[in-house]
């Protein structure tokens, strides 16, 4: 057992500290292990603490992965949530496409419990997935039905699909990141978004008919 294990062993942190080192060394052993490789033992001698002392703070495994799950998705729906929040239609797309290649691309590679979890068919596990998912998609939706004719109905499902693209380029990007910047990868990604919702009418004009597509309205695509 090395010195700076001992160190930590014998280190009393405040209880919010101690919480986010658990967590730390948490998502590290997860990444890397999986799930169902990975054990308490595991994450207790990464964290330096003994076992008693990790399950002071998590009566289980599962509790734990929950935890971390929270921690990030809210992370996530944050990051999405400041960058629709932002009063121009391109700077909206163009930050929330960003804020998905920067979740995927941070240290620690949490995305990984997000959006390619081993554990994605456990219940608990499965209404905290998709809830992050409805969330993003629900706050795109509320820009998409202010700014087009659209129903609510027809807009929460171009914000699903719209947070999947952003989600799914943004992974593709980080294993392919040698052929592809990141900046040419969020402009092509927002560009292919502001395309695609232009094509949907926009909002009436006050006191006025119906408009055509809404290029000018919801985001107007790049030159």
């Amino acid at each position: 057992m090395n010195d700076d294990f001992q160190a930590n062993r014998g280190q009393r942190l405040p209880r919010s500290e101690r919480r986010a080192q658990l967590l730390d060394a948490a998502l590290g052993v997860f990444v890397e292990k999986g799930y169902h490789q990975a054990a308490m033992d595991d994450i207790a001698a990464s964290a330096g603490v003994s076992k008693p002392v990790l399950y002071q703070h998590f009566p289980g495994k599962l509790e734990l992965y929950l935890a971390l799950i929270d921690q990030h998705a809210s992370e996530l729906e944050t990051l999405v949530r400041d960058a629709l929040a932002l009063t121009d239609n391109k700077a909206r797309i163009t930050t929330m496409v960003d804020a998905y290649f920067d979740f995927i691309s941070r240290d620690g590679a949490a995305f990984r419990l997000i959006f390619e979890s081993d554990l994605a068919n456990v219940p608990e596990v499965r209404r905290r997935l998709d809830q992050i998912d409805l969330t993003c998609a629900q706050a795109m939706a509320d820009i998409i039905t202010s700014e087009s004719s659209m129903s609510q109905s027809e807009a929460m499902l171009v914000g699903v699909q719209l947070v999947s693209l952003a989600q799914t380029s943004a992974r593709y990007w980080l294993t392919h990141d040698e052929a592809l910047s990141k900046e040419t990868a969020i402009r092509v990604t927002g560009s292919l978004i502001r395309r695609g919702i232009s094509a949907f009418p926009a909002a009436p004009k006050q006191g006025g008919a119906r408009t055509g597509p809404a290029r000018e309205s919801v985001a107007s695509p790049a030159r």
